[in-house]
Formats: structure tokens, sequence, C-alpha cells
């Protein structure tokens, strides 16, 4: 019989990392996943269960790897690596032939417009692992990065909650679409040097999560040039690059470093991407750091044997990305259907009322509700539409302000991470409690 211990008050200290609230659980995005949890929409066992439009994964094209996999496993190609050698201890600098499958699909899937050194990519077990990597390597405790709004709502967990690194907001808002001017900037710069915090970064993703739009050249060159400036790093968290509609709607910025203008601000610049949404495989947690500075992949290198991929994970996808003929028709099919399903959605929203902001990429969109919120254009008021979003049309969307937007009444919605006919459902909901509303 095991030991029964009472729930009581601890009586002994646990490290600061354990009891800090900095974590970001207390946040509605995190809330809106524990109401899922608790209630999960099923098709047949609970069809009146909380739908889950807050997780940003990629199930569009699950159809296609199955199916590979399937052949691959009737295959000698299968077993061609020997149990010996997943078996035993890989170094951290991960398989040279999964290294080098990944630096051709990471220029396959940018259209081919950038190439990438396989010797310059670290390995890591997700994007999570690598922004939090790349942030204790770049920043010390206490120092900044600065982040654009509205921003993936976990980076206050994965870039501040061990690094103890603050996260100052570039303010962006929709009289431009949201874009990232250099007044917002230069604004967010002089925030962080008026509380006392040194910048050592920015950190952006492209596409823009959770907007879903991919940024331009001309941006990405606006930010070249301040880090230059300010003698500071940029990080560009591009792992929706497959996701984008088109291949030539997204600039990867190590595209622009080729051209002779920024070739020697290279150093400052690091690339995380990531296999979980472009190929829908979170669950692989297979994530990469390339950076162009040598000391950064010498010390992410190191640091990478705390997030290691599995030899086995690594064999069977150095073999998926070096077929080519599956890549390219993957990296298509799976292009057309996020298209198809985005217009989806956007129609449906618009048919009933809600206006979303035109998206090029990415698996979400930037749902605007802000006329529901009437005489309540605050963050109290979008939460209490948002709590009768999970509870009363049971539906988990993330609200703006869990990912800091300063404009009340946007929501991040994803629907890629489900069928087409449960879509038809969440937006038949909205449909209801939009026509309750009206009639109120």
């Amino acid at each position: 019989m095991g030991l029964k211990i009472e729930h009581q008050q601890p009586c002994v200290e646990l490290s600061d990392i354990a009891i800090s609230n900095t974590h970001g659980e207390d946040s509605p995005y995190f809330a809106g996943w524990k109401a899922y949890d608790e209630n999960s929409y099923d098709e047949f066992t609970n069809p009146s269960g909380v739908i889950q439009m807050g997780l940003a994964e990629n199930q569009v094209s699950f159809d296609l790897l199955e199916k590979y996999l399937k052949e691959q496993r009737e295959t000698k190609e299968a077993s061609s690596a020997s149990f010996r050698e997943n078996a035993l201890f890989q170094d951290y600098h991960g398989l040279e032939s999964f290294r080098s499958a990944m630096a051709s699909f990471m220029g396959q899937i940018r259209g081919n417009r950038a190439t990438f050194d396989p010797d310059r990519i670290v390995l890591t077990a997700g994007a999570t692992a690598a922004n939090e990597l790349l942030t204790f390597i770049l920043a010390n405790p206490g120092d900044a990065l600065l982040v654009p709004t509205p921003y993936y709502p976990g980076f206050d967990r994965d870039l501040r909650w061990r690094t103890r690194v603050n996260i100052v907001p570039i303010h962006c808002d929709s009289s431009n679409n949201f874009q990232i001017t250099e007044q917002a900037l230069e604004s967010a710069y002089r925030d962080a040097e008026s509380m006392k915090y040194r910048v050592r970064g920015i950190l952006i993703t492209n596409p823009s999560n959770p907007l879903g739009i991919t940024i331009e050249r001309s941006v990405l060159e606006m930010l070249l040039d301040f880090v230059t400036k300010k003698n500071i790093h940029l990080v560009s968290d591009e792992i929706y690059s497959g996701s984008a509609f088109s291949s030539s709607e997204f600039v990867s910025v190590a595209e622009v470093l080729q051209s002779p203008n920024y070739k020697n601000c290279a150093e400052r610049v690091h690339i995380v991407y990531s296999l979980s949404k472009d190929l829908g495989l979170p669950g692989f947690r297979v994530g990469t750091i390339y950076s162009y500075n040598d000391k950064v992949v010498t010390t992410a290198r190191r640091m990478s044997s705390f997030t290691l991929i599995s030899s086995q994970t690594q064999n069977l996808l150095a073999s998926m990305l070096s077929n080519k003929s599956f890549t390219e028709r993957y990296i298509k099919i799976n292009r057309e259907r996020l298209k198809k399903r985005y217009q989806m959605i956007i129609e449906g929203l618009k048919s009933i009322g809600i206006e979303c902001l035109e998206g090029n990429a990415g698996l979400f969109c930037w749902m605007n509700m802000k006329p529901l919120l009437e005489g309540k254009a605050s963050r109290e008021g979008e939460l209490e539409l948002w709590n009768a979003m999970i509870h009363e049309v049971r539906l988990n969307i993330s609200p703006g302000s869990s990912c800091h937007c300063s404009e009340p009444g946007w929501f991040r919605v994803c629907f890629a991470n489900m069928s087409e006919n449960t879509l038809k459902i969440a937006l038949e909901r909205i449909r209801k409690f939009m026509e309750r509303i009206r009639s109120e």
C-alpha cells in the first residue's frame, strides 16, 4: 500500500521557477483548453461538447502522410536503418542524413529562393524548445525581447518562464492591419529602456501568429536595418512557411539576407523552424534552429542535448523529406486544402455578419467581434463575450487579450484542426448565437 499524504501547505521550499506565475496558465488561452478537456466535442459520443478552435494544428492532409507511411512499411526502405543504429546513442549534432534532408526541405518549402547549410542546423524537440534555447543564448535574466502584438499566448511561457527574460510588446493595431512599423519599434525600444531593461533582440513570427498574414519584404528589411542600428538580434519564427497559401506570398528572412545590402548583418539573424504545422506532426517534436552566427550554432548544439529528437524519428523523416515526389505533391495539395478551408470559414463568418482580417497563410483567422461588445469595448467586455463563446456556444477560441492585442473584440480562431463537417457545426453554432444576440 502506498504512503498516504495529507493535502497541506508544503513545509519545504521549492525553487523560484517552481513557484513562479510566469508560466502563464492563468491566461484565458489555457482556461479555454481546460474547458475543452473537461467537455470535448465528439460527433457521436458528445455532439454538444466544446469544439476545439484554439489549437493551431494542421490535420487537413493527414491522409497523405498516412498513405506514405503505410507504403513505406510495405517496402524495404522502412527497415533500411538497423535496430542498432536507432537504439544506440547519437550525438547532439543529429543524424547527418536528417539534417541534410531538413536543409533541402526548408529551401523547397520556401520556393527554393533561399538555401540552407546542413551544418548550420541545430535540432531541437519542437519549436518551443528552439525558442527557449535561443532566448537562453541571446539574453540574460532581466534582459528583454521585443515581440510584435498580437502574439502567440504560449510565448509568455516559452520565452519567459525559465529564462527570466522579459517580453516588451511592439504594439500593432488595426489601423494598418496590424503591420509592424518603425514608429512602433522605436516606441517599444524606449519602453524597455524606461523600465531599465537591456533589449537583446526582436522575435517575430512569419506568417504573423495569430493574424495569418505573411510579413512583407519591406518590413523584413526595416527590421534588419533596426537590429543593425541597435546592435541586437533578430529571431524569425518561420514555423508556418509551408502553410502560406502560395509560396510566392511567403518571404523568408533568409531570402532577404542573400541581398548584398544585408549580408553583413547575417550573424545577428536566427531562424526557428518546425515540422509541427507544415507536416502536421506536432507529436513528433521536431524543431530546428538555423543561425548564421558560428558561436550561436556551437552553443545551441551543446544545449540541444537537453532537447534531443529520437534517432528513430530522424531516420523516418530523413526518408520522407528526401522523397521529392512526395514532398512536392504534399506541399501543393496541403496549400490548396488550407486555402479552401480558410475561404470556407471566412465566407461562413461573413454570411452571418462577422468580418475577419484578410490573411494569406497559417492555420487560423483573426476574427473581429467588436460589434458584439456594444457599450463594453474593454478587456472585461471581451472576456465576457469569450466566456459566452466557451460555455454557451461551446467553442474554444482565443480572446485577443490573451494575445496581448491592445484592441478589445478580436479573437484567434483555428480552422485546420478539425473535419469540414465539424467546422460547419461550429459555424452553425456561431450563427445561432448571433441570431439570439440580435433578437435581444
